[in-house]
């Protein structure tokens, strides 16, 4: 029997439990046109991969809470001291001095607006979310980096004011907890397990 493979960490050491990996009989693939000759097998498997987020852990942890943190260089000698950077940058790009984190939750629900936008009818094997994806790029005055995300409600306008929605209900801790609504939307449509 399988074991959903889980990581923790203990006294600065992984700690892996489970399984990771579960093999699946090769199965032939053969030509039905040649008189079933064998052509190649198929050789599934199932993976899965442990992915560690180091610094930006904080970003994807808060976003399960309801709130949206940033970062901010702070070095006095940076020509762009006091840049904020939203998707999370843990170092400056331009000094690479390690960046001061700051929450910006009250700003994007007050002043986020989209700044450009597509509509995907298909997408990849691994999506969750549900189709067609309005993808949208959300800007906010004072931050000089635009977010990448998604619309759940609506059609998607550029300028269109948007407020944030958070999946606090079962959160993944990936950026698909992090949504976006019509500003004035009301709670009561929002998609389940999120709220504002």
């Amino acid at each position: 029997m399988s074991i959903f493979g889980t990581v923790r960490v203990k006294k600065g050491k992984y700690r892996i439990h489970g399984d990771f990996h579960h093999v699946t009989p090769n199965v032939p693939i053969r030509n039905e046109d040649e008189a079933w000759r064998l052509m190649g097998v198929t050789n599934p498997r199932e993976m899965t991969y442990i992915h560690m987020y180091g610094g930006e852990a904080l970003f994807f942890e808060n976003l399960a809470k309801g709130s949206i943190y940033a970062t901010k260089c702070k070095n006095p000698d940076c020509e762009f001291k006091g840049t904020v950077y939203l998707p999370f940058r843990i170092h400056c790009p331009d000094c690479l001095g390690k960046n001061e984190i700051i929450d910006l939750t009250d700003l994007c629900k007050e002043r986020a607006k989209i700044y450009s936008f597509m509509a995907c009818e298909r997408s990849g094997a691994f999506n969750t979310l549900d189709k067609p994806i309005r993808f949208i790029n959300v800007e906010f005055d004072g931050v000089s980096t635009i977010l990448m995300s998604y619309l759940s409600i609506g059609e998607p306008r550029i300028g269109m004011r948007v407020t944030p929605i958070f999946r606090t209900v079962n959160p993944t801790y990936t950026i698909t907890d992090l949504s976006w609504v019509p500003e004035g939307t009301s709670e009561e449509v929002l998609p389940q397990g999120f709220t504002s």
